[in-house]
């Protein structure tokens, strides 16, 4: 999830350069979906019933429509690496939205400096590349909506936690996110029409390529795990992907585009990894 997750910051930047926003993301929820329905469907598996299919709405609402759609309008005025950064304030959202619920994780000491720590490391990471541009009312508009992607993801989170303790915890993990990718997409796709977002659709070899990696890779890789981390692993460490993508990000600028790698960065990273022990220990 971390590796795939941390790449397509890079690939959301490339697709808006002909797709819009709302049309960009919702075509790639909905061609996700519906190619993991398919297969499932091939393979025999058994689909949520119509039950189900509120629940499941909700969480792609507020997951991919508010969680994803709102990071995909960020970046139209905010640098990708900023944006990640921005969105790294996720685990902060999502622990303590958690903690506030009646049946959710205490929120101890130790984590709160794990989440503290792991943060500063984050912005030690990108602080020399963090400019703020005369963008100006675009740009906190961007950064807002980076805050309210943070939210929808959070409280997805935590309602697809508690979902998965009841009787959906016997549900096929690939068949839930399969429909919460055609929910989630039907949002935006429809919010994109509303917003006329078809008079500036259109798809170059470059920006559908970015549009393929995402579909593929971005979603049904990414977005899968992160379904099944859901399930299985504690709302702190789901949270911590939020940490590792800005790393994987800083180590293909030194692989692919040759971008520097100091003493600095290794500081930075040893930094965040501190902040992710503490905030993973679920002891004290």
């Amino acid at each position: 999830m971390c590796l795939i997750w941390g790449t397509t910051y890079l690939a959301i930047r490339i697709a808006l350069e002909t797709i819009p926003p709302l049309l960009m993301a919702g075509i790639r929820w909905i061609v996700a979906g519906g190619l993991l329905v398919a297969i499932l469907k091939l393979g025999g598996e058994r689909l949520p019933s119509p039950r189900a299919w509120p629940s499941l709405a909700v969480l792609g609402v507020l997951l991919l429509g508010f969680g994803n759609g709102a990071v995909v309008w960020a970046e139209q005025t905010v640098p990708s690496g900023l944006t990640a950064v921005l969105v790294a304030t996720s685990p902060f959202w999502m622990v303590g939205i958690d903690a506030l619920m009646a049946d959710g994780e205490r929120l101890t000491a130790r984590r709160v400096l794990g989440l503290v720590i792991g943060f500063s490391g984050i912005v030690m990471l990108v602080w020399p590349q963090i400019r703020v541009g005369e963008g100006g009312r675009a740009f906190l508009g961007g950064v807002i909506a980076a805050q309210i992607a943070c939210v929808g993801w959070a409280i997805g989170s935590a309602y697809a936690r508690r979902r998965g303790r009841g009787h959906a915890k016997h549900e096929n993990v690939l068949a839930t996110a399969a429909f919460e990718m055609l929910f989630g997409g039907v949002f935006l796709l429809v919010a994109g029409l509303a917003m006329h977002e078809t008079a500036r659709l259109a798809f170059t070899p470059r920006t559908s390529g970015a549009l393929a990696y995402l579909i593929v890779f971005g979603a049904i890789g990414g977005f899968t795990a992160y379904a099944y981390a859901l399930k299985y692993l504690p709302i702190a460490t789901v949270s911590l992907y939020a940490y590792v993508n800005p790393i994987i990000a800083v180590i293909l600028g030194t692989l692919v585009l040759k971008e520097p790698f100091n003493a600095r960065m290794v500081l930075a990273a040893a930094v965040v990894f501190g902040g992710m022990v503490l905030v993973k220990d679920t002891g004290s």
